[in-house]
C-alpha cells in the first residue's frame, strides 16, 4: 500500500478517489513531497481529500480548496484556506488567483463538464509556477453521454486538451509557426485513465535545435520512407479500382492508400 493510499484512508473526513489515482499520484506528486508548496484542489465536499494532501505532502504545504458549497468554509478551522466560488466562472478565477498569487499544483476534481475543465485550465495556466502542474481529474466524463455530460462531443475536455498538442509541436522549426503561450510553457501533456496532466516547463521554452554527432563520418543515403509510392504499382492499381479514378500523380494515390489503411484501423479502436 503506498503512502498516498494509507493517508486517503487514515483522512477523518470523507471523500472519493478511483483506485487507480493512487499510483498516478505517487508518481507525479512523488517530488513535491515535504516541500514549500502551495497546492488548490477544486471540489472538496466533506474535506476528505484536504487532509489526505496535507498528511502526504507534509507540513510545509499549503493546502487551499475551491468549493461552490459554502458549508466547506468551515474546513477553515483545520488549518485550510477555503474559498467558495463557480469554476466555469472567469471572474471568479481572476480574483481568485489576485488573493492567492501563483500555485505549484492544481487539483480539478470539480463539477467534470467541459466548460468546468476548459475553463479550470485556460484561466489557471498562466497562474502555475514553473515546474508546477495542473491535474484534471475524471476526465472520462468526456465519453459519458449521462448526467448532463453530452459526450463524446468536439467540445470534450479531451478533445481540447489534443488541440495543445500541437502548440507543443510548435518548437519544432521544421514547422515553421510562431510558438504561442502553450508552447513555451507546456513541457508536456499526460494521459491517464481518467486523469490528464498538463506539466509546465521549469523555464520559459523555446525552438528546439537539429543537432548532428560525427558530422565528418556522415553519410549520404538513399531516403526509403516515400519509396512505395513511387515503385508499387500493385498498390497503385488496387487503388485505381477501389475508387474508379484515374488519377496521373501516384503520391496522391498512394495517399488514399495509407488513409484507407488507416480508418480500418481507426474502426477496430472505436469498436
Amino acid at each position: 500500500m503506498n503512502n498516498l493510499k494509507k493517508s486517503f484512508q487514515s483522512s477523518p473526513r470523507y471523500s472519493i478517489k478511483w483506485s487507480n489515482y493512487f499510483d498516478i499520484y505517487e508518481k507525479i506528486f512523488n517530488k513535491y513531497i515535504n516541500k514549500k508548496i502551495k497546492i488548490v484542489e477544486i471540489g472538496i465536499g466533506d474535506g476528505g481529500s484536504l487532509f489526505m494532501w496535507k498528511n502526504f505532502f507534509g507540513k510545509k504545504a499549503k493546502i487551499i480548496g475551491i468549493e461552490l458549497n459554502p458549508e466547506a468554509k468551515k474546513l477553515e478551522k483545520y488549518g485550510f484556506k477555503i474559498y467558495n466560488g463557480d469554476q466555469s466562472s472567469q471572474i471568479f478565477w481572476k480574483n481568485f488567483y489576485k488573493k492567492i498569487g501563483k500555485v505549484d499544483i492544481l487539483v480539478d476534481d470539480g463539477g467534470h463538464t467541459n466548460l468546468q475543465q476548459v475553463t479550470t485550465l485556460m484561466e489557471s495556466i498562466n497562474y502555475i509556477n514553473h515546474g508546477g502542474m495542473i491535474v484534471i481529474e475524471d476526465t472520462h466524463t468526456s465519453y459519458m453521454k449521462n448526467k448532463g455530460f453530452k459526450n463524446p462531443s468536439k467540445f470534450s475536455f479531451i478533445n481540447f486538451s489534443t488541440s495543445l498538442i500541437e502548440n507543443l509541436h510548435r518548437r519544432n522549426p521544421m514547422l515553421k509557426k510562431e510558438l504561442n503561450m502553450f508552447s513555451k510553457k507546456i513541457s508536456s501533456i499526460e494521459y491517464y485513465d481518467s486523469i490528464t496532466v498538463i506539466k509546465i516547463a521549469k523555464k520559459k521554452l523555446s525552438k528546439t535545435k537539429n543537432l548532428e554527432n560525427n558530422r565528418k563520418l556522415r553519410n549520404f543515403f538513399d531516403d526509403y520512407r516515400f519509396k512505395n509510392e513511387k515503385e508499387n504499382p500493385k498498390k497503385i492499381n488496387f487503388l485505381i479500382n477501389l475508387f474508379k479514378i484515374k488519377v496521373s500523380k501516384r503520391s496522391y494515390l498512394y495517399r488514399l492508400y495509407e488513409n484507407y489503411k488507416i480508418k480500418k484501423y481507426l474502426k477496430i479502436l472505436r469498436k
